[in-house]
């Protein structure tokens, strides 16, 4: 029988009360601070009701904790609370409380839900949910009034008042949370984006805003020690067709007031000083209700890159045409000389005349080769037909091309006598050969030799090329194995041609120097032979798809170009593995359910979400080897990629084999353990076969799944929720008891004690982990 109110209405005490009710709202209105907000409720339920001790859980819109805090709790009980391997099911069975629910005996009314004792005293409890406007909340429970006595009629009155005012409190918080996210993240866009970004007051024609492009476009116009708002009174815009407007002349506060849209005009800004910088600007008007110009948003764009791009262009195309003119003329001009003598030069005379024909035929092929595979790298259509390749026979035809070629440097080679065989496109690789011994001869004095080094990286064989030439500066390095003019002899293509060429290999280029007159190192990697795509036929053999594929396993390809996922599965397929394609990211969750395949290939950018999102909202992505799939290839943005889970990370365009490697690669290190030992418990996986001090022990195919899974976590614990997606193929975490079920029937068949295990062991709260193990094969 609840304790009745010890005060009538109209008493003092109920007044008193009344008074602390309106002080409490007042309190946990007072901020808009989510986390004060939530500290302010639990603390003034607490002084409302004398309670000790008291808890708020917050819920969201899936029904999932979203805030738990606590307050009038110890340490070591809040320890306790934490740890409790209840207190899930406990949340689950209170999280949509109906309505107030009061408690007089906790440990009682826990055993009647099946649940243990709680580890932190208490004896009784009053929990009321808080609802805003129709929506579920959460609630706060509070346990043990100071003075011993229950919780009563007057407490729960007094706190469903309460609870109402909370859930408006808690939902303005979020509220303002979630508008003051979105704010942030919109100034932190606007600030990072690569166009400048200016916003004015109309009325005044001062500046609200200005972006960190905005300050570094105009920058270059600034007077040094003035303020760049300076500029608003003396800068002149000047348009294609030759209008000038000047600030000076007429104040911007009176063109804004009649500003017009316009879009992608080129304009000069100019100081007086004859500083000037040419932007493409857009300008957009925000109107009021009335019609009235409010604020100005002027975007603008400095079109220096976009100049130098193109004078880049024409400087390049003004090489290739010198380039190729040069060989025409000796050809055209040895050719004159023969036809238009009046009499016939001698026979030495034609050899040699034919001579220079023939050699400046061949330079100008080489150069018009050169240009189709920039050409075809940039477009990402180059090809290359790997094979098993001997690397001393690859490095022997360089040297002798280079030589017979002319070349007067001596070629030291250094090949250790166990290199492997590597996957070359024997041709591709002389090619890439021949470009960094000729580069090494350009920049190298004549008397200098050049080195030919080969070493074993891993699954790779690094080739490099050295010289004791001028050396490259350190801020030149990043830009070596680009498209240039070459400002030292040749086109400028052949690094770019390397690094095209090693890459479509799935190989790496990188380039050295300890600096000005230290010379350089060029090093490239290429795979091993019948380490990297094994059995992968090159892009031109026939597909023979219908007889192999499937026998590696499925892959998941998810990708919303279909250039890209035809291109993929042709050549997953060609492998032997058996592709599964989708665009739709909303797909991906149920073929992973279905198809279960053995590895994912997933591109960065999707429709309306990224592939790291994903990563974060589907659990089963975290149980396979992902390999991220993009044109992006900044490096935080592969290390984003990479923290995330990934297993690795290729960057388009990519051949064949630098795909299949990397396939391979990942699902070697994602592969299961054939076998499993750990103390007298031996595992044989591929026969399903588990012995403990040599006695077999039978297992059903669920603990048999278990066991894998907890003995493959290498020691590390395994989620309740993991097991349940991985073993049972559930998501969620709310069938605990399965879970907990067979361990117990595993154990016991293992022998293994709860109270002092030797295999299993608890993380409570979290999930489970075993012993780590050894994994040599079983006798």
């Amino acid at each position: 029988m609840n304790d009745p109110d010890p005060a009538g209405p109209g008493s003092g005490a109920s007044d008193e009360r009344i008074s602390r009710l309106s002080a409490a709202i007042l309190r946990i209105s007072a901020s808009l601070d989510l986390a004060t907000v939530l500290n302010e409720v639990v603390d003034s339920a607490r002084a409302l009701t004398g309670a000790r001790a008291g808890v708020i859980t917050t819920i969201d819109g899936r029904g999932r904790v979203e805030d738990f805090v606590t307050s009038g709790l110890s340490p070591e009980e809040r320890r306790k609370m934490d740890e409790w391997p209840d207190g899930e099911r406990l949340f689950r069975h209170l999280r949509d409380l109906p309505a107030p629910l009061r408690v007089a005996d906790v440990d009682d009314y826990l055993r009647s839900l099946g649940l243990s004792p709680n580890p932190w005293g208490s004896k009784t409890m009053q929990g009321t949910p808080m609802r805003h406007r129709g929506e579920h909340l959460g609630s706060f429970f509070l346990a043990d009034k100071e003075d011993g006595r229950a919780f009563t009629d007057a407490d729960e009155e007094i706190l469903v008042l309460f609870a109402s005012q909370a859930a408006t409190a808690i939902a303005n918080a979020r509220t303002h949370r979630d508008v003051e996210r979105a704010r942030t993240d919109l100034a932190a866009l606007i600030e990072t984006s690569p166009v400048g970004v200016a916003v004015f007051d109309a009325a005044t024609g001062h500046p609200v805003s200005f972006n960190r492009e905005a300050r570094r476009i105009v920058e270059a116009l600034r007077t040094p020690g003035r303020p760049p708002e300076q500029l608003l009174e003396v800068i002149t815009c000047t348009h294609p067709d030759g209008r000038e407007v000047s600030l000076e002349e007429l104040p911007l506060s009176r063109q804004l007031g009649h500003a017009e849209t316009m879009r992608a005009e080129e304009v000069e800004l100019s100081v007086p000083d004859g500083r000037s910088v040419r932007t493409l600007l857009n300008v957009t008007p925000i109107r009021s209700p009335d019609g009235g110009v409010v604020s100005v948003v002027v975007t603008m764009q400095d079109l220096e890159p976009l100049e130098e791009l193109e004078r880049q262009r024409a400087e390049f195309l003004g090489m290739v045409s010198h380039e190729l003119r040069a060989p025409l003329t000796s050809i055209k001009g040895s050719a004159a000389t023969v036809l238009d003598a009046a009499t016939l030069p001698s026979q030495a005379e034609m050899v040699q005349f034919f001579r220079i024909i023939g050699g400046q035929a061949d330079h100008m092929r080489g150069l018009i080769a050169d240009l189709l595979d920039a050409g075809s790298i940039e477009a990402g259509t180059l090809t290359v037909q790997p094979e098993p390749s001997d690397v001393a026979a690859l490095v022997d035809r360089a040297r002798n091309t280079f030589l017979s070629g002319g070349g007067r440097h001596a070629v030291m080679i250094d090949l250790p006598p166990d290199l492997p065989r590597a996957m070359a496109d024997r041709e591709r690789i002389v090619q890439v050969l021949n470009n960094l011994l000729s580069n090494a001869a350009r920049h190298a004095p004549p008397s200098s030799p050049i080195r030919l080094e080969a070493a074993r990286e891993d699954g790779h064989i690094a080739i490099s090329v050295s010289d004791e030439g001028r050396g490259i500066p350190p801020d030149r390095l990043p830009h070596l194995f680009r498209k240039r003019a070459s400002t030292a002899g040749g086109t400028g293509l052949g690094l770019a041609i390397c690094n095209g060429l090693v890459e479509a290999h799935g190989g790496r280029i990188r380039a050295e120097s300890g600096g000005t007159g230290q010379g350089a190192r060029f090093s490239f990697t290429i795979p091993v032979a019948g380490e990297a795509a094994p059995g992968a036929a090159p892009p031109s053999a026939p597909s023979g798809r219908a007889g192999r594929q499937g026998d590696k396993g499925r892959v998941l390809v998810v990708d919303d170009d279909p250039h890209t996922l035809r291109y993929v599965r042709d050549i997953l397929s060609d492998a032997g593995y058996a592709p599964v394609a989708t665009g739709e990211p909303g797909e991906v969750a149920r073929i992973l359910r279905a198809e279960k395949p053995r590895l994912v290939l997933l591109d960065l950018i999707l429709p309306g979400t990224d592939g790291i999102e994903l990563m974060k909202h589907i659990p089963a992505l975290a149980d396979l080897p992902v390999i991220f799939i993009s044109g992006y290839g900044r490096d935080e943005t592969i290390a984003k990629a990479l923290a995330s889970g990934a297993a690795d990370y290729i960057v388009k365009p990519f051949s064949h084999t630098e795909l299949l490697a990397r396939v391979q690669a990942a699902l070697r290190a994602h592969a299961r353990p054939e076998t499993f030992a750990c103390g007298e418990l031996a595992v044989d996986f591929g026969q399903r076969r588990v012995t403990v001090a040599g006695r077999e022990v039978r297992l059903s195919a669920t603990e048999f799944e278990l066991l894998r899974v907890l003995s493959a976590g290498g020691g590390r614990v395994v989620t309740t929720e993991a097991l349940l997606r991985q073993v049972w193929g559930r998501r969620g975490s709310g069938d605990t008891d399965r879970v907990r079920t067979a361990l117990k029937k595993l154990r016991k068949k293992l022998g293994d004690d709860a109270a002092d295990p030797v295999y299993i062991f608890n993380a409570h709260g979290v999930g489970y982990r075993f012993a780590a193990g050894r994994g040599p094969p079983l006798r």
